[in-house]
């Protein structure tokens, strides 16, 4: 089926994961569904932009954002691709299409005064648990990473005597991260605790729990949530957001956008602008202020 051979396909030419790979399965095999459940009598290959039309309005009428219809979407785009790819179509149905408008989401990062108190204070506890935790949250702020890079992590991605650690990110790309004096010692605290506790780590993963497990993504993420609740207002709190304050604050401090975007792993400057948005609205508010020209 050409549904499958789509995803083998993606699976083997963009390495996505496994929880990637079912979704997109997931997306197209509802839009075929819908095709047969409303009569049109077509498989998806042969759908035209009238059959997707209508399955958008379905989707709108059953409360999806704007935002999940067009993740759905591309999703659909892509496979056309690949069928004109191999001849099996000679058009796709969604050439002209058009995106629906969406609200641009603007990430509120924490403030460095946050993030300084939650460092500085003692919100951790004195067991293992607790200064596993701690690194969590220090490592996020201090490169910037994300949560399924973190989790992932081993020992020999560290490069102590260079500073640095290597990070495996999306569609198995490679980056290096400089790493300052503090988080290095918060690693290598870490490792001496681990050998005090004789915690056999499983697959030389650096972060592990108690047992030497694999830390889940709902234990990083709970982690996140938790300790930034104890000094921080925002409702939302995530390792997200670490990552997104982690490149405003850079930013702040007259860092380069293109040294941010390699950094945080970003193939275009695009993504890395939607990063810093808040940053830019900080800077535009200094400039209306601060213009001789703008009335007061």
């Amino acid at each position: 089926m050409a549904i499958q051979a789509f995803i083998d396909h993606i699976s083997l030419e963009k390495k996505y994961s496994p929880n990637t790979l079912k979704a997109y399965k997931k997306n197209l095999d509802d839009f075929q569904k819908f095709i047969l459940s409303n009569d049109f009598d077509i498989s998806i290959e042969k759908a035209t932009y009238q059959e997707i039309r209508s399955w958008i309005v379905f989707l709108v009428e059953q409360r999806n954002s704007r935002r999940t219809i067009n993740r759905k979407i591309s999703v659909l785009a892509s496979y056309y691709k690949f069928l004109l790819r191999i001849e099996t179509i000679t058009i796709s149905p969604l050439k002209e299409h058009k995106a629906l408008k969406t609200e641009k989401k603007v990430v509120i990062p924490f403030s460095k005064d946050e993030i300084n108190k939650l460092m500085s204070d003692d919100y951790f506890s004195d067991s293992y648990k607790g200064f596993l935790q701690q690194t969590i949250i220090k490592l996020f702020y201090f490169t910037g990473i994300r949560r399924s890079e973190l989790i992932a992590l081993r020992i020999n991605d560290f490069h102590f005597s260079q500073g640095l650690i290597k990070v495996l990110g999306k569609g198995n790309k490679e980056r290096l991260i400089p790493l300052l004096p503090e988080i290095t010692d918060q690693i290598n605290k870490l490792l001496d605790f681990q050998n005090v506790e004789k915690i056999q780590r499983e697959e030389n993963l650096l972060f592990v729990n108690n047992n030497g497990k694999k830390l889940s993504t709902a234990f990083v993420y709970k982690t996140v949530k938790m300790y930034f609740g104890y000094v921080s207002s925002k409702i939302k709190r995530s390792p997200h957001v670490l990552r997104h304050s982690f490149a405003t604050h850079l930013l702040d401090q007259g860092a380069d956008l293109n040294a941010i975007k390699d950094l945080l792993g970003h193939t275009s400057i695009a993504a890395t602008q939607h990063y810093t948005q808040s940053s830019m609205a900080k800077i535009q508010e200094v400039y209306k202020k601060a213009h001789p020209k703008e009335k007061k």
